[in-house]
């Protein structure tokens, strides 16, 4: 069954196919962060939604990534992943950090000039999410990157959890055992931080369980019933994510333990029902343009936002939305895009190192 306004096509997609449909579920979700930023009041809920959507696509294609590779050549090279993730998502943050530096030594509108060393620290090493260092004493404007920080977190561990499960031919078992840690940790991060529930919301623990939802989709996507991704789940998905964007979800320990994970089922189903929509109808194509800059997106709007507001007060989604949408498209162009078509990355590439369970351990992976 199609969902409205997409045209299917009958060719499988792998994890290295540009679906049409995700780039749309990505444009979903940073326009839902990017609605938070500019109108909080009216979309209260939105931000997590649009985080916890990204953390669910992100599990399910990072696990297909690595399956797929599990199962054509029962190894996966690790150094690889991790070097392709790094020219991936490194570049365009140099970008926004380089500009935050330059907004802040010529114009400063948020007097960051006193923090301004630590905050660049803190964005480039990814560690906007650890306690105690992440979020103390950096700028406002950079709050936002403890998503990327968890990201990058569940970049470095994944692989290594699906290399082992691949391994003892356990990768079903494997996302069993990993969905109870997370959600044994999502529980014990909730009651440590009951009496501030808030002060759990950059933490990894809080959402990791997000990631494990979108990767348990990924494997079992093929023994799944087709109403998983139906139109009556596509409906009951859609009428979630819209509901819970109107609702104020920080500062409550539901959010870790119900809304978060729900939303990363409902995106899961979104995820199933598109995944053979390598193309979609024009009305959809502004979506799937912004979910391609998405990433630059999500970097740019939160400082611009911040940047804006002082002398915009109410008016300042209106010009922060283009604005970032602009400098996400000359990111893309400038930045992101070039360095994806060079294939070689860089004259220097990284010694490749396989690991893995031989040739009989593909099926596993399957499994």
């Amino acid at each position: 069954m199609t969902a409205p306004g997409v045209r299917a096509t009958r060719a499988p997609t792998t994890a290295r196919t540009r679906v049409a449909a995700w780039d749309a579920l990505r444009g979903v979700a940073v326009g839902l962060v990017m609605l938070r930023h500019a109108w909080p009041d009216v979309f209260p809920g939105a931000g997590v939604v649009g985080v916890v959507m990204f953390f669910a696509l992100s599990g399910h294609l990072i696990t297909g990534l690595l399956v797929d590779e599990a199962s054509a050549t029962g190894r996966v090279d690790l150094r690889r992943f991790w070097w392709r993730r790094a020219r991936r998502l490194v570049p365009a943050l140099v970008v926004l950090v380089a500009g935050f530096v330059v907004v802040t030594l010529t114009l400063d509108p948020l007097d960051d000039a006193a923090t301004l060393g630590r905050t660049v620290a803190v964005s480039l090493t990814y560690t906007a999410n650890v306690p105690h260092v992440g979020l103390v004493g950096v700028s406002p404007a950079v709050y936002h990157l403890w998503t990327l920080a968890t990201e990058e977190q569940f970049y470095v561990v994944w692989p290594l959890v699906v290399l082992l499960a691949v391994r003892a031919r356990r990768l079903r078992a494997g996302l069993v055992l990993a969905a109870v840690v997370t959600a044994g940790l999502c529980v014990a991060t909730a009651w440590w931080f009951r009496a501030d529930p808030d002060a759990a919301y950059p933490l990894a623990t809080s959402w990791l369980l997000c990631f494990v939802v979108g990767a348990a989709c990924r494997v079992a996507q093929d023994r799944l019933p087709a109403a998983v991704a139906g139109r009556h789940a596509v409906v009951a998905a859609v009428t979630l994510l819209a509901a819970l964007v109107v609702t104020g979800l920080r500062g409550h320990a539901a959010t870790y333990l119900l809304a978060a994970p729900a939303v990363a089922v409902a995106t899961c189903a979104l995820v199933l029902a598109g995944r053979r929509h390598v193309t979609v109808r024009a009305g959809w194509r502004p979506l799937v343009a912004l979910g391609v800059v998405s990433y630059a997106a999500y970097l740019w709007n939160y400082p611009l936002t911040l940047w804006l507001r002082p002398s915009l007060g109410d008016a300042t989604g209106l010009v922060a939305l283009p604005a970032t949408v602009l400098a996400a498209t000359a990111s893309w162009w400038l930045v992101e895009r070039p360095l994806q078509r060079r294939r070689g990355g860089s004259s220097h590439r990284p010694r490749r190192v396989m690991l893995g369970a031989g040739r009989q351990g593909a099926p596993a992976a399957r499994g």
